[in-house]
């Protein structure tokens, strides 16, 4: 109590000076909207790094353990990170639960962008533990929740109005983004498609300068590289490809359907479980997952499923035909799929964006093994189309067309794909959309009992 007493006592004598030096509320946004891109950059930075070594610690010594013991600590490091997750979420933070996107939507389309801090805590604390431990889900929804609520108690502490609080929520979400990707035009790009739908130019304005400082603060601390180390610079060499790079759009969609569909079926089902406590179920998921992950370490010997998954998704991008057989790459696709399913479906502390990307490499480095075997082109055919179908599944999954393309320029820091891209990405999302209309997100929050408008103006929250 004391300390929180404290905090209130700093906060009520900030407020007091910045009213002074600041008495206009556009100088008050500016200035906030400064401090948050750098706030949300170092609390992005802090989340990842706390990640990192979450890693190292369990589910890495997980997997190296002694003799056979890898096998029963691979599938335990997992099922007691649930666990602590359930409890956690369960009692102490009941909000931050799932990925992060759907609750900053709530919060931006509902309570004037309000993401309460406790929330973006606690999903700092348990995302980082549950994937730590080996959770098939990804940081990068969760880096949202966390800066939205960082923004949001920025913008609340300096007494903005309620239309500038919800910007806010705008800002948070971009900078999340930017500093989680390495990728701050597909951050902008990203807000503007999945939350604000409109070119409102002083929210605009606030995200473009809140993505920047927060891709400074990345950058200055992380380095200036991008997220995926590609040794060589892919481009559309042989035009015949085409063929196979409309597949890949075709079978990224297919893809995507599939991986929503089953996440939605199996979160239903665990809702119904009510024979045992809600705060057991992520641990069904996390003893799922890591059983997953003892199939495919006994099979092909590398990890991706509990764990970081971006080593093994790199050697999907080299081009080689001896990193990854083909046998491997679709396994690790569909294995992939499961994994996250019961890892969000029984209710963990995660986001879908890092698995969509994985999936979309594997299915894509699958086709493009098609295509150095019916063509007889070079293997690099087999890096570029592991490049390519990371939008693609990308883009059938979060139904973000502009980012799904932009991100993969960004991430991967090469341009010579820019018509397999847009074949592959915009076949995707539109035979998703034409065959599942509702968004992922919208369709988790609809399975919550909540609706949410098709646009984006702000609507009273329910009493």
């Amino acid at each position: 109590m004391q300390l929180w007493s404290r905090i209130a006592g700093l906060d009520a004598r900030f407020i007091a000076w910045l009213m002074r030096r600041m008495p206009s509320e556009r100088q008050r946004l500016l200035a906030v909207t400064i401090v948050a891109g750098a706030a949300c950059g170092l609390a992005a930075v802090s989340f990842h790094l706390s990640i990192v070594w979450l890693e190292s610690m369990l589910i890495d010594r997980a997997n190296c353990a002694h003799g056979n013991s890898w096998i029963y600590w691979t599938m335990l490091t997992p099922t007691l990170g649930g666990l602590a997750a359930g409890l956690g979420l369960t009692y102490l933070f009941p909000n931050s639960a799932g990925s992060g996107i759907p609750q900053v939507k709530v919060a931006y389309l509902r309570h004037s962008g309000l993401v309460p801090i406790k929330d973006a805590v606690g999903k700092f604390l348990l995302c980082s533990l549950q994937i730590g431990s080996g959770a098939s889900l990804g940081l990068e929804g969760p880096t949202v929740q966390i800066c939205a609520g960082v923004s949001s108690r920025l913008a609340r502490m300096a007494r903005l109005s309620k239309s500038n609080q919800r910007r806010m929520a705008s800002v948070g979400m971009s900078a999340g983004i930017a500093a989680a990707f390495n990728a701050p035009i597909a951050a902008v790009t990203f807000t503007l498609e999945e939350l604000i739908g409109d070119l409102d130019q002083t929210m605009l304005a606030g995200v473009i300068v809140a993505a920047a400082l927060a891709a400074v603060v990345e950058h200055s601390i992380l380095g200036a590289n991008p997220v995926f180390h590609v040794n060589r610079v892919y481009t559309l060499t042989n035009t015949s490809s085409l063929v196979w790079y409309s597949l890949l759009g075709l079978l990224a969609a297919v893809v995507s359907v599939a991986f929503t569909d089953s996440l939605l079926y199996v979160r239903g089902q665990f809702k119904q479980l009510t024979k045992l406590p809600r705060w057991m179920h992520p641990a069904l998921g996390g003893l799922a997952t890591g059983s997953l992950a003892v199939v495919m370490l006994a099979l092909f010997h590398l990890n991706g499923i509990a764990g970081d998954p971006y080593r093994t998704l790199t050697l999907a991008l080299t081009g080689s035909m001896g990193a990854l057989p083909v046998e491997a790459m679709v396994a690790f696709c569909v294995v992939k799929l499961l994994a996250t399913v019961c890892s969000y479906s029984s209710g963990g502390a995660g986001g879908i964006f890092a698995p969509s990307l994985f999936m979309g490499a594997m299915l894509g480095g699958a086709v493009g093994y098609i295509d150095v075997a019916v063509f007889h082109h070079s293997a690099d055919s087999i890096g570029a189309f592991a490049v390519v179908g990371m939008g693609a599944v990308f883009a059938g999954i979060i139904r973000a067309p502009m980012t799904s393309i932009l991100i993969i320029f960004e991430m991967t820091g090469g341009y010579g794909l820019v018509l397999p891209l847009m074949i592959a990405n915009m076949s995707a999302f539109a035979l998703a959309r034409h065959w599942r209309p509702t968004p992922v997100y919208d369709a988790l929050l609809q399975q919550d009992g909540i609706f949410l408008p098709h646009g984006r103006e702000p609507i009273p929250a329910k009493l």
